[in-house]
């Protein structure tokens, strides 16, 4: 299972407000904003975001070798040019927002648009949009600081993605960073409260109710979403199963541990995100036949997707299937895998 595509920025420090000027390009800047070439609603990559636990180590080739995962770090660092074009440029106590401070943060996007920088201000009101710049009014009483400049805290990120974003973008982005800052629902709620009268804040509320820090990939994300619209119950996410004497056999992406259902995102291709560069084909679905196996033998029933299973739907019947089957009791148990390492953001007040 293949690492994240994540492009970090290294720690978050504290925050030291800096000044500016109005918003907007002007002069020697001009050529750099007319070229970003940013891109809306990227398709479904080959799963570019996967964060996996550390048993794998994405080979370094890869990423050269992946034009979906290219694509993708290309609009984050296009971004990222535009914010440190515009930012110099703008008013005093502008702090960077919604995508934008995902960007910075290295957070996982998909479809999300990166043609313009978002921003707010601290007061209520006054929203516009400028050239190549998106501008919110809203109270913000903390930031954090990266790259020199102040941007909305993990928690409020999440929350004014979850208010601006479609559904499903806005829990891809929202599982992220929560698994990376170790975002717990007390802290989002607090956030999510001082949102209150917010445009889209009905949406935002069920965004939060659905996050799950321990995705970890867009593929898992998204499967989250097509299981809950599907009405289908939501299952514990990233799970070792054990024989009955606690011997491992293998980390699996979901789990309905009493209905003895195990899930797997494959991917592109079934099994397909078990191949690593070089590998050979034959061989991982084999020794990934030999796994489910092992897991059948313990009692469990596996149902896998790939993408196309999750557009076309054949995912959510697979699923439904497997969970109205009746069987005994599996012989083996599940563990919650060790959560991957959070990283701390030092939050200063404004």
């Amino acid at each position: 299972m293949t690492s994240t595509a994540e492009s970090t920025t290294g720690p978050a420090t504290v925050m030291t407000p800096t000044g500016g000027h109005h918003c907007g390009a002007r002069g020697s800047r001009r050529a750099l904003l007319e070229g970003r070439g940013a891109q809306r609603n990227l398709r479904p990559p080959s799963d570019p975001g996967r964060r996996r636990a550390p048993r794998q180590t994405r080979n370094p080739g890869q990423q050269a070798h992946d034009p979906a995962l290219r694509t993708s770090l290309d609009r984050r660092e296009q971004h990222r040019r535009l914010i440190r074009a515009l930012l110099p440029e703008m008013a005093p106590g502008t702090v960077v927002s919604h995508q934008s401070a995902a960007v910075l943060y290295g957070t996982t996007l998909w479809r999300t648009p990166l043609d313009q920088v978002c921003v707010t201000r601290n007061r209520r009101g006054g929203g516009r949009t400028r050239p190549f710049a998106k501008v919110h009014g809203s109270p913000v009483d903390s930031a954090v600081e990266i790259d020199g400049f102040a941007v909305t805290t993990p928690a409020r990120t999440v929350v004014d993605l979850a208010l601006t974003l479609p559904f499903e973008a806005a829990v891809v982005a929202g599982d992220a960073l929560a698994g990376r800052f170790g975002l717990g629902a007390a802290e989002l709620g607090e956030e999510l409260a001082r949102a209150k009268g917010r445009y889209g804040i009905g949406q935002a509320k069920q965004v939060i109710a659905m996050l799950d820090g321990r995705s970890q990939s867009i593929g898992e994300s998204l499967s989250r979403t097509m299981i809950h619209q599907h009405a289908l119950p939501l299952p514990r996410s990233q799970g070792n199963v054990l024989t009955p004497d606690g011997r491992f056999v293998a980390r699996v992406d979901f789990y309905y541990e009493s209905a003895g259902v195990l899930c797997e995102f494959d991917g592109p291709a079934e099994y397909g995100r078990l191949l690593g560069p070089g590998q050979d084909f034959a061989t991982t679905v084999g020794r990934e036949r030999t796994r489910e196996t092992y897991l059948r033998a313990l009692g469990f029933e596996v149902v896998r997707w790939t993408w196309d299973d999750l557009i076309r739907d054949r995912a959510a019947r697979r699923l439904r299937a497997a969970l109205s089957r009746s069987r005994p009791r599996p012989d083996g148990h599940i563990e919650p895998a060790p959560a991957l390492p959070t990283r701390p953001a030092l939050i200063h007040p404004l």
